[in-house]
């Protein structure tokens, strides 16, 4: 679990988020929306200590990163998994090394170790028959599940992704919402992601908080959205088509 106190973070004279409260469950796949320029970016940049906050404190588990040392955020850091909005493979590995990648470099365990568990996430996200094949070689979804596959081989407490479904057609979008939402349930993670799509708040929205302008305006549920009564929520949510055929 994360729990955000008063967060504040500001750019020189320009402050970007501001008093922002807020809580992701463990096990949940818990969505950060919002119009672009809402503060969600820099909010998850936040979440995963790549811009010190100039207010507040973030708790993770309990431990609060205003009393982290240097050692604490490495560990913190190593607990946390990334699916980067364009997935960010190495063009030049193979499916099996791209999801060895973190094993290579952050752990000491035997090459045969490595592999086992790189396969076990590969086949996980059933890609078994593409393990060889380079990231030009697969289609756009196939490389979001590579993505994941990395992104939880280090068995991760905290997954946090990036607009995972930019760039993917409605259909391949849906597959990798669920994916990410077994993935989470079955491991217990504390998802984040970070999403303007209406169609993952529908279908995996589980815990959502609703930005605005740098402030959290709403945090709630899928089932709790489309009735929130808030008119900034509703502005946004009742824009989407998809919300639209559903009224």
């Amino acid at each position: 679990m994360i729990e955000v106190k008063s967060i504040s973070k500001r750019f020189e004279e320009s402050e970007v988020l501001t008093e922002i409260n807020a809580h992701f469950q463990k096990g949940k796949t818990n969505l950060i929306i919002g119009q672009s320029g809402s503060g969600k970016t820099v909010f998850l940049k936040c979440l995963l200590g790549l811009h010190i906050i100039n207010k507040g404190e973030i708790i993770y588990d309990g431990k609060s990163s205003n009393e982290m040392s240097d050692f604490d955020k490495l560990n913190l850091r190593r607990e946390m998994g990334m699916v980067f909005q364009g997935s960010a493979l190495f063009d030049s590995m193979s499916v099996l090394e791209n999801v060895r990648f973190p094993l290579d470099m952050l752990t000491s365990l035997a090459k045969d170790e490595k592999e086992e568990r790189a396969l076990k996430f590969i086949k996980r996200v059933n890609l078994q028959d593409a393990i060889n094949k380079l990231p030009a070689e697969l289609s756009g979804g196939m490389q979001k599940r590579v993505a994941i596959a990395r992104a939880v081989v280090m068995n991760p407490k905290y997954l946090f992704c990036d607009e995972p479904n930019s760039g993917l057609d409605p259909k391949t979008a849906i597959i990798i919402d669920k994916l990410i939402q077994e993935i989470t349930n079955e491991f217990q993670i504390t998802t984040v992601i970070n999403s303007h799509d209406m169609n993952s708040v529908i279908e995996i929205g589980e815990n959502i908080v609703f930005l605005k302008d740098g402030l959290k305006i709403w945090q709630g549920t899928n089932k709790e959205i489309l009735n929130s009564g808030n008119e900034q929520v509703n502005d946004f949510v009742y824009s989407s088509e998809l919300v639209k055929k559903l009224k």
